[in-house]
């Protein structure tokens, strides 16, 4: 990964933080993404001592939040004229429905939109950076999801789980689409589930969720935040993978994802409808 440059979302906790000190540990340019800057300086000092690499850097953003998300992509063409490696890890689960600034239902708009619209702000870099490769975050939970276009927001039943389970999926819908029209530009799109990991996912909620989320964590046979971050840094770094592309890929293998996520006509459906809704 020596002279190469890698953009992660997510990244100043988590395996979003686990997965940049892998891949600056293998000599790249790592910009650490997240919404507080003295959370995103610490990380970056652990990650720069952890890998002995210091060429580590903090973008702040909140991904929740298009406009950012643009300001975020511009400062990054500020910073450097190539990117070989865009991993789309920032994400939440919600107990109670929000909206995010630009009004959209805050899961799918972070989980979804944060995605595609960084993607789409930053495709000229990585066309540009060919071999380059795109890494999306997304779950096994997605396998128990159905898009319904005529709620995608959940306006009239609204679940944490359900909402969660939607943008999960809508990833995986994203990361096919994206793959298609990606075809020989040089540039690849993967997703993966990272496992059920030991980590702070879902503490932005209450109190009685919060140690919900620790007890399961604790005795559900969840798995370290290094052992989660293995397939994110598989995808973005391994020599095995350049060249695939429309995968989704669980503990570093290439597997099937739900049946629904291969219709094409339902991810071209929501990609029209992402269109839109980023303008």
């Amino acid at each position: 990964m020596k002279d190469k440059t890698v953009l992660i979302t997510g990244a100043t906790d988590g395996i979003g933080k686990e997965t940049a000190r892998h891949i600056a540990e293998r000599g790249a340019r790592v910009f650490v993404v997240g919404r507080n800057p003295e959370k995103g300086a610490a990380a970056v000092a652990d990650i720069k001592e952890g890998s002995a690499n210091q060429q580590v850097e903090f973008l702040q953003a909140d991904l929740s939040a298009q406009a950012e998300v643009r300001k975020l992509a511009a400062a990054l063409r500020d910073r450097t004229q190539r990117l070989d490696v865009l991993v789309n890890n920032a994400g939440a689960i919600l107990f109670s429905r929000q909206e995010t600034v630009d009004g959209i239902e805050m899961t799918f708009g972070l989980n979804h939109l944060s995605y595609f619209l960084l993607t789409h702000e930053l495709l000229d870099l990585l066309k540009a950076s060919t071999p380059a490769r795109i890494v999306n975050v997304a779950s096994i939970a997605h396998r128990r999801a159905v898009l319904d276009f005529s709620d995608l927001e959940l306006k009239h039943s609204y679940g944490a789980w359900r909402a969660y389970a939607r943008s999960k999926l809508a990833n995986i819908m994203f990361t096919y689409g994206l793959a298609r029209r990606l075809e020989n530009t040089g540039v690849s799109a993967n997703c993966l589930h990272p496992g059920f990991v030991r980590s702070h996912f879902g503490q932005n909620n209450g109190v009685l969720v919060r140690t919900a989320l620790s007890l399961a964590m604790r005795f559900g046979n969840a798995i370290t935040v290094a052992q989660g971050a293995e397939t994110s840094v598989h995808l973005a770094t391994a020599p095995a993978v350049e060249g695939r592309t429309g995968q989704y890929f669980d503990a570093c293998q290439a597997v099937k994802s739900n049946q629904v996520s291969y219709d094409q006509a339902a991810q071209d459906r929501l990609w029209d409808i992402s269109m839109e809704m980023v303008g």
